[in-house]
C-alpha cells in the first residue's frame, strides 16, 4: 500500500509503529505477513513524515497479536516504547518545560498526529486528573491492541519526567477484561479496570508542576511547526450517524441505550436522530441492532470472553436473549460460530 496522501479516511503518522518489526520478530512472528494482512507496505512503517490509514494501523497490531500468538502484543509494545520514537509529537512533549505543559502540548497537537480520536485531560475529582484516549471512528471495532499500546506510550511520556518507577493511580480500558489481565497490572504497576467508558490514565494533578528533565523551547517550537506542516490532513467532521453509533456503543453495557440519553450525549434532538437514520432507511432500533451485531462478531472471536460477559457488554439482561439474537444474525449459536472462527 502506498503512503497515505489526501484521503477521506482518518490517518496516523507512521512513526507510531516504530519498532514493530523487531517486536514481531521477538515473539516469533512474520512482519511481512502481518503487514500484508493489514494492507500496509512494510517500508512505510515507522517513517516519521508518512501517514497510514488509522483503520490499517489498528489492523496492523491486531494482526501482530494473532500472528505471534501473543494477545498482549500491544500492551508490551507500548510499555517499551520511547517517547522520542513517537516522532514529532513525542519531541513536543519531552522538550516542554513541565509535565503539565508536556501533556497539554501533546493533547493539543494530537489531532495532527492521529485523526478521529478523542484526547483530553479531564478532572477526575479528589485532586486527580484523567488523560483520556479513544478512537471516535465507529467502523474500527477491533482496537484493543491500539488502546493498550497507546496508554503504554502515554505512560512513558510521564515516566520521562517522573522516572521509570512511577505508576498511575488507576488505568482504564474500554474493551472487556482479557484472559491474561494480570499482565496489564504488571505493565502499569497499578490497578487496571476494563469495560470502562473510555481509555485513561488516572494520576494526581499536583504532578503537572514537575519540571521535564530536558526542556528545550527552541526544539519545541521547531517540532510544533514541523508537525503542523507534515501532520495528517484534515478529514470531514464525524457525521451525525457516526456520532450516534459511538454514543450507542459507549452505553450498551448499561443496558439498551435509550434514544433520549443518546440524543443528550451528542446534543441533538431525538427527532433529528430519527430523521438522520431515515435517510439510510434505518430507524433507531435498527442502528442499535447493527451495533450489537458488529460488536458481537468481534467479541465472540475472543476465546477468553465468556458468552455471559459478552451478553452483558451488549446490553442483554440474559444470556438466552443474546443467543437468540446471535442466531438471528448469523444462523449459528455463539458457541458453534466461535468454534468455526477459531478452528
Amino acid at each position: 500500500m502506498p503512503p497515505r496522501e489526501d484521503s477521506a479516511n482518518p490517518g496516523i503518522l507512521a512513526s507510531a509503529a516504530t519498532g514493530i518489526a523487531d517486536h514481531v520478530a521477538r515473539w516469533g512472528g512474520d512482519i511481512d505477513r502481518v503487514c500484508g494482512e493489514a494492507g500496509i507496505d512494510p517500508a512505510c512503517v515507522g517513517q516519521p513524515t508518512l501517514s497510514l490509514e488509522l483503520s490499517a494501523f489498528c489492523s496492523l497490531f491486531e494482526e501482530a497479536a494473532r500472528n505471534t500468538g501473543n494477545p498482549n502484543f500491544g500492551l508490551w509494545f507500548g510499555n517499551g516504547f520511547k517517547p522520542r520514537d513517537l516522532g514529532l509529537i513525542g519531541y513536543t512533549a519531552v522538550s516542554s518545560p513541565t509535565l503539565g505543559a508536556a501533556l497539554e502540548n501533546f493533547v493539543g497537537l494530537f489531532g495532527l498526529h492521529q485523526q478521529s480520536t478523542h484526547m483530553a485531560i479531564a478532572d477526575a475529582g479528589n485532586g486527580l486528573a484523567r488523560l483520556e484516549y479513544q478512537i471516535r471512528m465507529p467502523d474500527i471495532l477491533a482496537r484493543r491492541q491500539d488502546a493498550e499500546l497507546s496508554l503504554g506510550m502515554f505512560l512513558n511520556i510521564i515516566r520521562e519526567c517522573l522516572g521509570a518507577s512511577w505508576a498511575p493511580e488507576e488505568v482504564h480500558f474500554e474493551h472487556p477484561k482479557p484472559e491474561a489481565w494480570r499482565e496489564h497490572e504488571s505493565a502499569f504497576n497499578a490497578p487496571v479496570y476494563f469495560s470502562q467508558s473510555t481509555n485513561a490514565l488516572v494520576f494526581r494533578r499536583e504532578l503537572f508542576q514537575r519540571p521535564m528533565p530536558a526542556p528545550d523551547l527552541k526544539l519545541l517550537s521547531i517540532t510544533r511547526m514541523c508537525l503542523m506542516s507534515v501532520g495528517t490532513k484534515p478529514v470531514p467532521r464525524q457525521t451525525l450517524k457516526d456520532q450516534i453509533r459511538s454514543a450507542v456503543r459507549a452505553r450498551l453495557a448499561e443496558g439498551y441505550p435509550a434514544l433520549e440519553s443518546v440524543a443528550e450525549a451528542i446534543k441533538a434532538s431525538p427527532a433529528a436522530i430519527q430523521r438522520e437514520l431515515a435517510r439510510d432507511n434505518l430507524n433507531y432500533k435498527d442502528l442499535v441492532e447493527e451495533t450489537r451485531r458488529d460488536l458481537a462478531l468481534v467479541y465472540v472471536r475472543q476465546r477468553e470472553l465468556p458468552f455471559s460477559e459478552i451478553a452483558f457488554l451488549l446490553g442483554y439482561s440474559e444470556l438466552s436473549a443474546f443467543s437468540r439474537a446471535f442466531h438471528r444474525w448469523t444462523g449459528a449459536s455463539p458457541r458453534s460460530y466461535r468454534a468455526q472462527q477459531t478452528a
